[in-house]
C-alpha cells in the first residue's frame, strides 16, 4: 500500500441506480432519456432510500416526472473504469427494466422519449436487413478481423462477427443485441470505445452514443425484453387497456425488430387465451371496424401460461 493511500480508499465503492424505461409510441420502441437523449435516468443509492426500487423510483420521478409502474431488476454492472474519468470510487450500477404504456409516455422539459433504433440502427429488420449491415458494418468488421496479427485471431474475430450480425448466410438472432454492441466496442467502431484516447483515425458507425456505458445498459435491456416477450406476456404492460390485434402485432414487431406472421400470430394469441373481446369495435384503423380486445389478466394465475410463443419471421 502506498504511504499516502488510506486503507478505506482501497475499498471505496459507490452504487448507482439506472432505469431502462420502455414504451411503444407511434409504432416505435422508445426509451426514456435525460441530458438531451444522452443518458438514462439514474442516481446514487442513498442512505435515505428505503430500498433499491424505492431509490430508483425517486430518481426517475425527480429527473423525468414519470412514475414507474412495472419494473424488474436487469443486471448489475461493476466493470473497472466503466464510467471513465478520474473517479476515485469503484462504481457499481444496478439497472432495472421498466415498461409503461403509450398514453403515459409524455415528454417533459427534463426528459424525452427516443426510439431505441436511434442508438442501434442495425437492429431494425422490419423492412428487411438494413443497408447499414452490408454497406457499413460487414466491410468494417472484415477490416477489423483482417488487421489481427495472426490467422487464428483473424478467424476468431470474423466468426464472432458473422454469428453476431448474421453474416455469411448465418441467421439473424434478434436477441444478440448486447453481443453486437460489445463486438462493435471491441472493434472501436462506436464512440464510447474511443473516449480517453488522445487521437484516433477510426471512422465510427451510425447510432447515437450515450454517457459512460449507458448504451451498453440499454442494449442489455433490449435483449432482455426481446427474449422475455417470447415466453411471458409482458408485452401487455406496453398496451393500452383496449387494443386491436393489429396494434398488438405492431407493438411486438417494434420490440423484436422483425415482422410477425399475421395469421399465425393471431391464432397463437387466441389459442393461448391471452386476450378477450370487449364487444366493441373501432374505426381508427382506416378500414372496416376492427374488434377491440383486452388482456385477460386471469392468465397470469394459470400454471399453463407459456408466454406468447411469437412466430417471428426471419425471412
Amino acid at each position: 500500500m502506498k504511504e499516502t493511500e488510506r486503507p478505506h480508499e482501497r475499498h471505496a465503492i459507490a452504487a448507482d441506480l439506472i432505469a431502462v424505461l420502455v414504451a411503444v409510441t407511434n409504432g416505435q420502441p422508445s426509451v426514456l432519456t435525460i441530458q438531451q437523449a444522452s443518458a438514462l435516468p439514474s442516481g446514487p443509492f442513498e442512505l435515505s432510500h428505503r430500498s433499491l426500487q424505492s431509490g430508483l423510483r425517486d430518481w426517475v420521478e425527480q429527473q423525468t416526472g414519470h412514475p414507474l409502474g412495472y419494473i424488474e431488476q436487469l443486471y448489475t454492472f461493476a466493470d473497472r473504469d466503466r464510467t471513465g474519468g478520474e473517479r476515485t470510487q469503484r462504481v457499481i450500477s444496478i439497472s432495472y427494466l421498466g415498461l409503461t404504456r403509450e398514453d403515459q409516455a409524455d415528454s417533459s422539459k427534463k426528459s424525452g422519449w427516443r426510439s431505441w433504433y436511434d442508438y442501434f440502427p442495425w437492429e431494425d429488420h422490419r423492412a428487411g436487413p438494413p443497408s447499414i449491415l452490408s454497406e457499413v458494418l460487414a466491410p468494417r468488421l472484415r477490416l477489423w478481423a483482417d488487421e489481427a496479427d495472426d490467422m487464428e485471431t483473424r478467424r476468431d474475430r470474423w466468426q464472432r462477427a458473422s454469428i453476431a450480425f448474421g453474416l455469411d448466410d448465418r441467421g439473424w438472432n434478434e436477441e444478440f443485441v448486447l453481443q453486437r454492441y460489445e463486438l462493435l466496442f471491441e472493434a472501436a467502431l462506436v464512440e464510447e470505445a474511443l473516449r480517453g484516447r488522445k487521437s484516433s483515425n477510426a471512422q465510427l458507425i451510425a447510432g447515437r452514443s450515450m454517457i459512460a456505458d449507458h448504451r451498453r445498459i440499454l442494449a442489455t435491456g433490449i435483449a432482455r425484453l426481446r427474449t422475455k416477450i417470447k415466453y411471458r406476456p409482458v408485452v401487455f404492460e406496453l398496451m393500452p387497456p383496449v387494443f386491436t390485434l393489429l396494434q398488438l402485432q405492431r407493438a411486438v414487431e417494434a420490440l423484436a425488430g422483425l415482422l410477425v406472421h399475421k395469421q399465425n400470430f393471431r391464432r397463437l394469441i387466441e389459442q393461448q387465451d391471452l386476450v378477450e373481446e370487449t364487444g366493441e369495435t373501432t374505426s381508427d384503423t382506416g378500414g372496416r371496424p376492427a374488434k377491440l380486445f383486452r388482456f385477460r389478466h386471469a392468465v397470469l394465475a394459470e400454471q399453463t401460461v407459456a408466454g406468447t410463443k411469437l412466430p417471428l419471421s426471419r425471412a
